[in-house]
């Protein structure tokens, strides 16, 4: 049943991820990244044809051999963020959300900031 189960959260990360890939607000890596761990607890082949992908093996490798993150990514998250928590600023006068957002995306800066450039 794990096994069925782990599969199936593979299978719908990898359809989110392809979403992803047209969509501009929904994620590909992270979910590339879910499906990684689910097939590699259900279908070892599974998760060594998404390493072995031209186009998200190389990134999915760097990640799970080494923690690494590409520069470019990094600094398109983190203008992203800046500019996201920008239009929040605009649209909402609640200090205290604003403050906790703040706080919460530079904690995600710094740990994008601190991973190894891939």
């Amino acid at each position: 049943m794990k096994v069925i189960i782990y599969r199936t959260v593979g299978w719908a990360a990898v359809g989110l991820a392809t979403a992803g890939v047209v969509l501009p607000v929904l994620p590909t890596t992270p979910f590339l990244l879910v499906a990684a761990w689910a097939f590699a607890r259900s279908s070892p082949e599974l998760a060594e044809r998404l390493r072995n992908h031209p186009r998200f093996g190389p990134v999915l490798r760097d990640w799970q051999d080494r923690g690494a993150i590409p520069a470019k990514a990094k600094a398109t998250a983190i203008v992203l963020m800046a500019a996201s928590w920008g239009l929040l600023a605009l649209t909402l006068s609640n200090p205290w959300i604003l403050g906790g957002v703040a706080a919460t995306l530079c904690c995600v800066a710094i740990f994008l900031l601190t991973r190894p450039n891939a």
